[in-house]
């Protein structure tokens, strides 16, 4: 299988996916295999993170098989290993780089540490291979709302992050009192598509003039109060709606800040990266405005928004590629900056 082919495994287990996935040269998906939590966390309404560590440990033996399986190379054909050290639920991420460190020290494979948000924009490479640093790209996830400029394949600048709750963490919060259940982003997507988007006027927050930051608990609180406010008065509530009108108010800023960074930092090619990059809505209107401005847009595929080892291995390729790597020290960081941070996973 080798036939000279740079192979690099990774593995991702930083929330509730045990993921590993191998690649060739850094864009062939040899295999992608994801074991997902999302039945057994639905009944408590998000992720317990006690129980989705349990989980890992108990299903990252069978995911790491059956990834070298589909991909059809053995272990000693493997160049490096990349895994999640951070950002992330601090024992989920440490059930994956015990096994990463267990692998590599055991086969004398090179271990890399990645950082989960440089791996989401890694995903784009993959896809996309035309793209390259400088660009800007912006993270929506569960747990992310950033603009980031890629200066390089391992260094980033933040433009912008939320400054309480993530765009995802939105959704799931806004579902749940709607009453769509979990995971909330895909199922209030799916609703707003018949609903009216302008029925509800849903508080837009801005910041400071020029500011790149995102705070979206204003958008959501509102949601809230304005459903109390109509079970109080005994009116119907028309939930298609209330979908529609919080996703337009939301995605509204969303967009709006990234085509002014776009603005302000001149980059032509823009880049989408985490779970929420597959909602409908925010692809289809970041496509036309993208379009008006001359700017190249590039989405991952909906496999590669979610959490997966492909984003990982591409980001380990590249960091391969430009000589760094880690060592049996490396610690697990949850809060880990992108920023300032990256240092801390390579070896001194």
């Amino acid at each position: 299988m080798k036939d000279n082919k740079h192979i690099t495994m990774g593995i991702e287990s930083s929330c509730d996916e045990t993921a590993i996935a191998i690649l060739a040269d850094g864009k062939d998906v040899l295999s992608n295999v994801i074991s997902s939590q999302i039945e057994i966390h639905t009944v408590y309404g998000g992720v317990v993170p006690e129980i989705a560590s349990r989980h890992h440990l108990n299903n990252i033996p069978f995911v790491f098989d059956q990834a070298l399986k589909e991909a059809g190379v053995s272990l000693d054909e493997i160049d490096e290993i990349g895994v999640t050290a951070g950002p992330g639920l601090a024992g989920c991420i440490l059930m994956g780089t015990a096994f990463a460190k267990a692998v590599c020290a055991a086969s004398n494979i090179p271990l890399i540490g990645v950082h989960h948000i440089q791996g989401h924009i890694a995903a784009n490479f993959v896809e996309h291979p035309q793209l390259k640093p400088p660009f800007l790209s912006l993270v929506v996830s569960g747990g992310h709302t950033h603009l980031i400029e890629v200066k390089g394949y391992n260094e980033f600048k933040i433009l912008g992050c939320t400054r309480d709750d993530a765009v995802g963490e939105a959704y799931d919060k806004v579902a749940r009192v709607i009453g769509l259940g979990y995971p909330g982003g895909p199922k209030v997507d799916k609703l707003a598509k018949e609903g009216d988007p302008f029925a509800i006027e849903f508080k837009r927050v801005y910041l400071e003039k020029d500011s790149f930051d995102f705070s979206l608990s204003g958008t959501k609180t509102a949601v809230i109060n304005y459903l109390h406010k109509e079970e109080q008065a005994g009116r119907s509530v028309n939930k298609a709606d209330v979908a529609a009108s919080f996703q337009e108010a939301v995605m509204e800023v969303i967009i709006n800040k990234t085509i002014d960074a776009l603005k302000m930092t001149g980059y032509k090619d823009l880049a989408i990266a985490g779970g929420v990059a597959s909602n409908s809505f925010l692809r289809d209107k970041l496509t036309n405005r993208c379009k008006e401005a001359g700017v190249n847009l590039y989405i991952p595929s909906p496999i590669l928004c979610t959490d997966n080892g492909v984003m990982i291995a591409s980001a380990a390729y590249q960091k391969s590629k430009l000589g760094l790597k880690s060592d049996m020290h490396l610690d697990v960081y949850p809060g880990l900056n992108i920023e300032s941070g990256l240092a801390k996973l390579d070896a001194k």
